[in-house]
């Protein structure tokens, strides 16, 4: 079992910053890929990026040149920087971890990210 814990959501007005944290814990060993989906109110979870073990990074194509994802492999830790933040990205955000050739088998509680016009 994998346990995954974020931190870092919160209310910013447009246009400002945030940095989500998802530090893992357990079996890490058999995790690869790490990364972040959002669930806004009455839309269905959505994939916002991933990054494997060895750095390799994926986006949807909406926040592409705005957030960045990242991970510190010694401290079993993945992060979001979220740049210019837009209304539109206000949801919950959930940290997910996966082997290879799976789909996300583990989940974070979830951090409400919240984006003022």
């Amino acid at each position: 079992q994998v346990q995954l814990v974020e931190s870092g959501g919160g209310l910013v007005q447009a246009g400002g910053s945030l940095r989500l944290s998802c530090a893992a814990s357990g079996s890490i060993f058999s995790i690869n890929y790490m990364g972040w989906y959002r669930q806004a109110p009455g839309k269905q979870r959505e994939l916002v990026a991933y990054i494997a073990t060895g750095g390799t990074t994926t986006y949807a194509d909406s926040v592409k040149g705005r957030f960045t994802i990242s991970r510190d492999n010694a401290k079993n830790t993945a992060y979001l920087q979220m740049n210019s933040l837009k209304p539109e990205d206000t949801a919950v955000y959930y940290c997910a971890a996966w082997r290879p050739s799976r789909s996300p088998e583990y989940w974070g509680q979830g951090t409400q990210v919240t984006v003022s016009s």
